[in-house]
């Protein structure tokens, strides 16, 4: 089957554009599988993993939510910010794991619990995503999976 078309965009930069052979993302609902040819769709995004199939080798983004469109063979995913597997440090996005949920623990009448939740969610995504590559690619020391 011929690959379709696919462009990630935030507001700062083009993330990704290249032809694809599969998009999953995490859309509102639940995750959504795109192939070429797809049906026209416009969808809102919720903040989690996107995988990209291309020649039989996966590849994973964290995305912030947004939006996706499906049109003509061609998909444009709007994100609110969206990072490759490969711009993700490890040890860094744990770190921030670790001080939303200390600051989501402490509860103290300054702390927006909605805004700490969405901070442990969008670090947990991100240490999800580079977990997964490092397992895919064995780097690390990490048996390949």
């Amino acid at each position: 089957m011929a690959p379709m078309k696919l462009d990630i965009i935030t507001g700062e930069r083009r993330v990704y554009s290249d032809e694809v052979d599969l998009l999953v993302a995490p859309g509102v609902e639940g995750e959504l599988g795109i192939l070429p040819h797809h049906a026209p769709l416009l969808t809102a995004l919720k903040p989690g993993e996107l995988r990209i199939r291309k020649g039989g080798q996966d590849e994973y983004f964290a995305v912030a939510g947004g939006f996706m469109e499906v049109i003509a063979n061609q998909v444009t995913v709007l994100a609110d910010a969206a990072e490759h597997s490969d711009e993700i440090d490890l040890e860094r996005a744990e770190t921030a794991m670790r001080r939303a949920q200390e600051r989501l623990a402490q509860r103290t009448a300054d702390v927006d619990v909605e805004r700490a939740l969405a901070s442990v969610r969008r670090a947990q995504i991100r240490v999800g995503v580079a977990r997964r590559r490092r397992r895919s690619t064995g780097i690390g020391g990490s048996p390949l999976m």
